[in-house]
């Protein structure tokens, strides 16, 4: 991956992307405590960020229906824009100022990682995905360990502003290598301008529709594990709350080597397997949070880091090698409020429960939903169920596919496999265009079929189509 020079300028634009976002999170929340002395006005910056997220699914639409690399320039620009009043703040007074760029800057996050997904489908071929992804996922852990000293430590050192000055730039930088790419992003086939459109694609494929309903029960157990931390540090392990900084470290190591690692696992096993495997890994490492020994827990800590990213990856990874490209953005952002929904219930119903019960009882229920998540994926093929033969011919297109069955969530075969051939005489078709996802048969009448390069034949009919000069 790293020997395709549009790949390493798009990846290194946005790891520092990532390295100013680090920071500035972190330290937005420490200079309202510092302005205002309130830990509640201080979490209220937290919740400016992450508010935006239920204007996800917009955000996927937008993504659908504007190109991705001069949407992620005008994103990245923005972001210079929206943190300059940052520049202003001096007291106590100026705080709302504060709390209107952390709303933006996530309103701009949300925007930012679904075209940052799409454009690498474009980008790169399937089977580099994982890569891309896996590189992105551990930078990004690796800032989570260094985000205390760049956000706190240059906050302390020189304020507020040069934080802000700092992400800017990298802003600048992201928007800079974004643009240095050169990619011929495909026009759209048959724009779908419907907002559950992503959904609706989650929810429709058997296999999907187990993993999203997987991923939520995972997402919103964890949630209530993770609303223990301070108890485990407190009454597991009587230490001061400060502790949290190497429990946090820890998670991170064990992100990073989860990142690593998690390429040669999505390999082997295929992206569901290595995500029911991490879901399996996750309530080990649950598990292991409920006694009172410190190398166990730092342990249940690592590990659970290592999962969390491993399971991310080969999510990501699904969603763009399963999703067409004109529904990447809502089928990235439908399967982000399907989980960041449940994980804030999880953090709730966990918080509440903490205070009635032992928390080793809430982290044994939360292990036991995570033991769910995994065996709602043990009957789901580990790769594409849909087999494909693309024949190319005199009098048109031929494509022969095997429907994957509708299965109920009991593994209950509801609709049977059925094979589907497509016969397309070329006076049907109104073009062929290919791209690293595949070929795109456009037809006269709006409709449109794509071809995974997986496909039977599709060596042979990509030659055919250049020699034939059809391609387009």
């Amino acid at each position: 991956m790293w020997r395709q020079r549009q790949a390493r300028r798009y990846l290194t634009g946005q790891a520092l992307s990532l390295l100013g976002d680090s920071a500035l999170w972190l330290a937005g929340g420490i200079w309202v405590k510092t302005l205002t002395g309130s830990d509640t006005a201080a979490a209220l910056t937290f919740v400016c960020f992450t508010a935006p997220a239920l204007l996800a699914p917009l955000a996927g639409l937008l993504v659908d229906r504007l190109p991705r690399r001069p949407l992620l320039i005008a994103a990245n620009l923005a972001g210079t824009a929206v943190l300059a009043p940052l520049l202003l703040v001096r007291d106590r007074g100026d705080v709302w100022l504060i709390y209107a760029v952390m709303a933006l800057y996530g309103l701009l996050n949300v925007v930012i990682a679904p075209a940052q997904s799409a454009l690498l489908t474009v980008l790169l071929p399937p089977d580099l995905l994982a890569d891309a992804n896996a590189t992105l996922r551990t930078v990004q852990q690796g800032l989570r360990i260094l985000a205390p000293l760049a956000g706190a430590g240059l906050f302390t050192l020189v304020g507020g502003p040069a934080v802000a000055a700092l992400d800017m730039a990298t802003f600048l930088a992201a928007a800079a290598c974004t643009a240095a790419v050169h990619v011929a992003e495909p026009r759209p086939a048959a724009p779908d301008r419907r907002l559950g459109a992503g959904f609706r694609f989650l929810f429709t494929a058997p296999a999907l529709r187990r993993l999203t309903v997987a991923a939520a029960v995972c997402t919103l157990a964890f949630g209530a594990g993770e609303a223990t931390v301070y108890a485990v540090i407190g009454q597991g392990l009587h230490r001061p709350p400060e502790f949290a900084g190497v429990v946090q470290t820890l998670q991170g190591l064990g992100a990073i080597a989860g990142g690593l690692y998690s390429v040669s696992a999505i390999r082997r096993l295929g992206e569901i397997r290595a995500a029911a495997a991490g879901f399996a890994l996750l309530a080990a490492s649950t598990l292991l949070l409920t006694t009172p020994w410190l190398p166990s827990v730092l342990a249940g800590q690592a590990g659970a880091g290592a999962a969390l990213v491993g399971i991310v990856i080969a999510v990501i990874t699904l969603l763009q090698r399963r999703a067409p490209r004109q529904l990447q953005g809502r089928v990235y952002a439908a399967f982000e409020l399907c989980t960041t929904g449940p994980q804030t219930a999880g953090l709730a119903t966990g918080a509440a429960l903490i205070a009635i019960l032992d928390y080793r009882l809430v982290l044994l229920g939360a292990a036991a939903g995570l033991l769910l998540s995994a065996a709602l994926l043990r009957r789901v093929p580990p790769y594409d169920a849909a087999m494909e033969r693309i024949t190319v011919t005199d009098a048109g297109i031929t494509v022969t596919s095997v429907v994957e069955p509708v299965l109920s969530m009991h593994g209950k075969e509801m609709r049977p496999a059925a094979t589907v051939v497509s016969d397309l005489p070329w006076d049907e078709i109104a073009g062929v265009s290919l791209d690293p996802a595949g070929l795109t048969v456009d037809l006269t009448y709006g409709e449109y079929l794509e071809i995974h390069p997986d496909a039977d034949g599709y060596a042979e009919a990509v030659s055919a189509l250049t020699n034939a000069g059809r391609l387009i």
